[in-house]
């Protein structure tokens, strides 16, 4: 038998499924029993599905007649019943004669999506301030979840920090306003703004100083010199908290998102922006 298809008991279930499925594979249970007609064609589809997804989840097989504790624990009423664990907890059940093609689509559903992963690199390069390389990733994950709201503000993100604005602000307006992630995008939308507005403003053609401070503040974010900026915003802030009409704030604000709540520059400009809309 394959090492990622087991027989299970009474006595190891709790090991060979429960725990086994803490540790990121799906564990696929099929309750069975020697007369059982219809849990032979599940269980040829079943091997069948385990050897070629290669180790992607676990086949236990689980004899309800020799294992009558686990089959009473899951309410195990009719044969075939199929069950997904995945970490320790019960995911997904199946039951009834199964088709092949039913089979197959419940250990579809119960695999996770692998390219996930592409989201937590994303993330990862983020942090390590790679927006180049987390583009790319939240680009792969983005062909096969278009509409996916994590990755559309990851790539966001991404392009705010390496100061394109104008693409930044489409993808950021494609945000579902379902999701959690939308109340983050509108955050960041006055920064995508101004990043597209400043190709066309010159802090040398500027009405007064102030807007010229702003409009270099734009232009160092956009060079990756966050610091700069934030200094430069907070000055104008100190100057005039309502010059136009608080856009120094939000792009402080937005610069904070986009860095993280954990960033220095965040932790630090944070206690100074306090201490310039309270003094």
């Amino acid at each position: 038998m394959l090492g990622n298809v087991v027989d299970v008991t009474d006595t190891n279930f709790d090991y060979e499924v429960i725990a086994y499925s803490q540790q990121e594979t799906p564990v696929i249970t099929h309750f069975w029993a020697p007369w059982c007609i219809p849990c032979r064609t599940v269980d040829k589809t079943l091997q069948a599905l385990a050897e070629e997804h290669r180790g992607r989840f676990r086949l236990a097989r689980l004899n309800v007649d020799r294992n009558p504790k686990v089959t009473r624990r899951f309410q195990v009423q009719s044969l075939p019943t199929l069950r997904a664990f995945h970490l320790g907890q019960s995911v997904a059940a199946l039951t009834g004669n199964l088709t092949p093609d039913e089979v197959r689509a419940f250990v579809r559903r119960a695999l996770p999506d692998s390219s996930r992963l592409l989201l937590e690199k994303g993330d990862s390069l983020l942090k390590l301030d790679l927006p180049i390389e987390a583009e790319g990733a939240f680009r792969q994950y983005l062909e096969a979840h278009p509409e996916n709201a994590d990755a559309l503000l990851g790539m966001g993100k991404s392009l705010l920090l390496q100061g394109r604005g104008r693409e930044a602000l489409e993808v950021l307006r494609s945000m579902p306003s379902a999701s959690p992630a939308y109340a983050q995008a509108q955050v960041l939308l006055p920064l995508a703004e101004a990043l597209t507005q400043a190709r066309y403003a010159d802090p040398l053609d500027s009405n007064s100083p102030l807007e010229a401070a702003y409009w270099r503040a734009v232009h160092l974010i956009q060079n990756g010199n966050f610091a700069a900026a934030l200094d430069g915003l907070l000055d104008i802030l100190r100057e005039d908290k309502n010059f136009g009409a608080g856009k120094p704030h939000e792009l402080v604000l937005a610069l904070f998102a986009l860095l993280g709540d954990e960033n220095d520059l965040t932790v630090q400009y944070r206690k100074e922006l306090s201490s310039v809309l309270f003094a």
